[in-house]
C-alpha cells in the first residue's frame, strides 16, 4: 500500500476538481423539520386515537363512569341499602303510557286462580285488571280459599293405623235436642262408586251423648246405601227411646267396617235445623254447606276448633271442589300508584284540609268529605272510626298512592324495580360506582406490587428469581375462594376487606407479566450500553427496561378491573358479598331467582358488566400499542 506523499505530483491541478453545487443555487444547510417535535405521551395518544375500536371502548368506559356518579345524584329514587319500598316491589319496566302495548308497565297473566267472590283474579287489585277472560269451571282435590263446594272424603283403609272400629264423622261443638221441638239433620252425600281404588261404603247415623261419664249412642237411621240429599229426624229418635231431651249431643255419621279393601264416603254438606228459633243461630254455626271451606278450618289460638269443625277418626280429604282460572292483562303501576283503600289518621286529614286540598268535618263523618283540588290524595272517605288506644279518629279512605307519598305524577321505572322497590337503573349505576371503585383500587395496588416484584425477579434472575417464583407458586396454590372467605370472616364484610382480599393474590398475574418482559429486554444492546456507562440497577429497571414492556403490562392490568367485578359477583353468590352497600355482585345474587319471571333484573346488570369487559379489553389493546416505544413515530 503506497503512502501519500504531499511533495509528490500525482498529476492533479485546479481543473481536476469542480463544485457539485453552483454558486447561484444557494448555500448548503440543514433542512427544517416538516413536523413538530413531539413527546412520548403525545405520540402514544396519537397512535391510540387512530385505533377506532379502542377509542369506542374508552368512550363507553367514560360514559358508564360518568353515569355511575351522576345518575344516583340526579335520580329522584332513593336506592340506599337500608331503604325498602315493599308496596312498589318487582314492578315491570315502563317507559310509555299504559295501554301503549309496548314497554308500558302492563303484564299479561295466564291461568291465574279466579276469586269467585270478588270477581277478579286472586290476590290482584281489581281496578288494575284489564281484558279479563274467565275460563270454564274446573275441579280440584286441594283445599283453597278460592275454591268452592266439593265433598269431604272420608277414606277408611283396612290397613289404616288409626283404625279402631268403625270410621265416623261428628260435630266438634255439642248441641241440645228436645223431643218437643223438631230437630232435623240434612246431609248431602256424594254418589261415586269407586274412587282411587277404593269402594263406596254404607253408612248409618246416630246421636252420640254422654250419660254418667259414659258415651252412649241412639241409632237415627240403619245402615244405608242411599246417597244424595238425606234427612234424619233427631227428635223422633229421642221420642222412640222415651227421652225428652239431651243436653250435650253430637250428630254422628258412621262408616260400615269392611275387610274387602279400602273404602270411602263423600259428604257434601250437613245442615242441622230446629223449629225452636232460640237455637237456630247455634245450629247454623255447627252446620256447614261448603266442604272446601270446612277443609280449610284450623285451630284457634287457644287450641280449640271453630264450632263448624267436624271431627273424624279416619283420614279425610277434599274431593271435587270447584275452581276457576282466568287470563288477563294487569297494569302493575295502576295497582300500586292508583286509587287504593288506605287507612289515614286524623292529623293527616287535617293537614290536607289546612292546605286547601279538601274539606272534611269529623263531627259529621264521611258524607262531609269534598275534594277541592286535583292534588288531593284522598278520593273518598268510606268510614270513620275512633281509635280508643290513640284517642284519635282513623279514616278508611280511597287514596291515590302517588299523591299520598308526595309525587306529582305516577312514576315510571324504565327497567322496573327489584324486591326492595328500588329503581333498577339507578341501583345498577350506583352499584357500578361501588364496583369500579373497589376494582380500581385493588387493581392499582396489585399493579404496584406486581411491577416491583416482577421487576426484581426478572432483572436479577438466578437464585433471587427462583426463591421469589417458588413463593408465588405456593401462594397461588392456595384456592382463592378459601383465602377470600377467611379474610372476610376475620376482618368483616366491607369494601376495604374485600379490596384487601383481592390484593392478596391478584398481584401474581402482573408480577408474572412484568418478569417475562424483563427477561425479554434486559439483554438488549441499549441496556448493556447503559450498564457500561455506569447506570445503576434501579435506573436500568425503571428507565430503560420497564418502559419498553409497559404496553403488555398495562394491557393485562387494565383487564383486572372487570375481573375484580366478576370476582365480587362470584363471591356474592356464596353469601359473602359486600354488606351495607350496593354492588353488582349483590344485585345479581339477589335477582337471580327472578331470571324467568322478570329477566330485566338480571339482564341489565349483566349487559353493563359485559360492556365493561369488552370496553376494557378494547381499551387495553389500544394502550398496549400506544405505549410500545418501538412503534414511536409509526402509524
Amino acid at each position: 500500500m503506497e503512502i501519500f506523499d504531499p511533495n509528490k505530483n500525482y498529476g492533479l491541478n485546479s481543473t481536476s476538481f469542480q463544485l457539485v453545487r453552483k454558486e447561484n443555487e444557494g448555500k448548503i444547510h440543514d433542512a427544517k423539520f416538516e413536523t413538530k417535535p413531539t413527546t412520548f405521551a403525545k405520540d402514544a395518544f396519537k397512535r391510540f386515537c387512530k385505533n377506532k375500536s379502542s377509542v369506542v371502548g374508552a368512550v363507553i368506559i367514560a360514559f358508564l363512569l360518568l353515569c355511575s356518579f351522576i345518575a344516583p345524584i340526579v335520580s329522584p329514587y332513593d336506592v340506599s341499602n337500608g331503604s325498602t319500598y315493599i308496596v312498589q316491589k318487582l314492578l315491570p319496566p315502563k317507559a310509555f303510557k299504559s295501554g301503549t302495548g309496548f314497554w308500558d308497565g302492563v303484564m299479561k297473566y295466564d291461568h291465574i286462580v279466579y276469586d269467585q267472590d270478588k270477581e277478579c283474579p286472586a290476590d290482584f287489585t281489581s281496578h288494575a285488571v284489564k281484558d279479563i277472560t274467565v275460563g270454564e269451571e274446573e275441579y280440584t282435590n286441594t283445599a283453597s280459599k278460592y275454591a268452592k263446594g266439593g265433598y269431604i272424603e272420608l277414606h277408611y283403609g283396612t290397613d289404616s293405623v288409626t283404625k279402631t272400629g268403625n270410621g265416623f264423622l261428628y260435630n266438634y261443638k255439642d248441641f241440645k235436642i228436645t223431643a218437643t221441638d223438631s230437630y232435623v239433620a240434612k246431609v248431602v252425600f256424594g254418589d261415586v262408586e269407586t274412587l282411587d281404588d277404593a269402594k263406596q261404603t254404607r253408612y248409618r247415623t246416630l246421636i252420640q251423648y254422654e250419660e254418667s261419664f259414659e258415651t252412649k249412642y241412639l241409632e237415627v237411621s240403619p245402615w244405608s246405601s242411599s246417597y244424595g240429599e238425606q234427612s234424619f229426624d233427631l227428635s223422633s229418635t229421642l221420642s222412640a227411646n222415651s227421652l225428652t231431651s239431651l243436653d250435650k249431643c253430637k250428630f254422628r255419621i258412621e262408616l260400615e267396617d269392611r275387610t274387602d279393601g279400602d273404602f270411602f264416603l263423600l259428604v257434601q254438606s250437613i245442615n242441622i235445623s230446629s223449629s225452636n228459633t232460640d237455637v237456630a243461630e247455634e245450629l247454623a254455626s255447627i252446620s256447614f254447606t261448603d266442604a272446601n271451606q270446612n277443609a280449610l278450618i284450623v285451630k284457634n289460638d287457644n287450641g280449640t276448633f271453630p264450632s263448624n269443625y267436624w271431627q273424624s277418626n279416619i283420614e279425610r280429604y277434599l274431593y271435587h271442589a270447584s275452581i276457576k282460572y282466568c287470563n288477563f292483562t294487569y297494569d302493575a303501576y295502576d295497582a300500586v300508584f292508583g286509587d287504593n283503600e288506605r287507612i289515614i289518621g286524623e292529623t293527616l286529614m287535617l293537614e290536607y284540609v289546612s292546605q286547601g286540598l279538601c274539606d272534611y268535618d269529623f263531627s259529621i263523618g264521611p258524607s262531609s268529605f269534598v275534594s277541592k283540588s286535583d292534588k288531593c290524595p284522598v278520593v273518598s272517605v268510606l268510614a270513620q272510626e275512633f281509635d280508643a288506644a290513640t284517642g284519635v279518629n282513623q279514616l278508611r279512605t280511597i287514596t291515590t298512592y302517588y299523591k299520598y307519598i308526595g309525587l306529582k305524577e305516577s312514576p315510571k321505572y324504565l327497567l322496573g324495580t327489584d324486591k326492595n322497590g328500588h329503581d333498577l337503573v339507578t341501583k345498577s349505576l350506583s352499584s357500578l360506582r361501588t364496583s369500579l371503585l373497589v376494582a380500581t383500587i385493588a387493581s392499582a395496588v396489585c399493579l404496584a406490587i406486581g411491577l416491583v416484584w416482577g421487576a426484581v425477579a426478572g432483572y436479577f434472575g438466578g437464585t433471587v428469581d427462583i426463591v421469589m417464583e417458588r413463593f408465588t407458586d405456593i401462594l397461588s396454590g392456595v384456592p382463592w375462594i378459601v383465602m377470600m372467605t377467611l379474610i372476610i370472616l376475620l376482618l368483616g364484610n366491607n369494601i376495604i376487606t374485600f379490596a384487601i382480599a383481592l390484593c392478596m393474590t391478584d398481584w401474581i398475574g402482573p408480577a408474572g407479566t412484568t418478569r417475562t418482559q424483563f427477561y425479554r429486554f434486559k439483554g438488549r444492546e441499549y441496556v448493556l450500553a447503559s450498564r457500561t456507562l455506569g447506570a445503576s440497577d434501579w435506573r436500568l429497571i425503571f428507565q430503560h427496561i420497564m418502559p419498553n414492556g409497559l404496553g403488555t403490562i398495562v394491557t393485562s392490568c387494565v383487564l383486572m378491573i372487570p375481573s375484580c367485578i366478576f370476582a365480587e359477583a362470584s363471591i356474592s353468590y356464596l353469601g359473602l358479598g359486600l354488606q351495607g352497600v350496593n354492588s353488582f355482585g349483590v344485585i345479581l345474587s339477589e335477582n337471580q331467582v327472578y331470571l324467568k319471571t322478570m329477566p330485566a333484573l338480571v339482564i341489565f346488570p349483566s349487559i353493563i358488566i359485559s360492556l365493561l369487559m369488552i370496553s376494557f379489553n378494547l381499551f387495553g389493546n389500544g394502550l398496549r400499542d400506544a405505549l410500545n416505544p418501538s412503534l414511536k413515530g409509526g402509524e
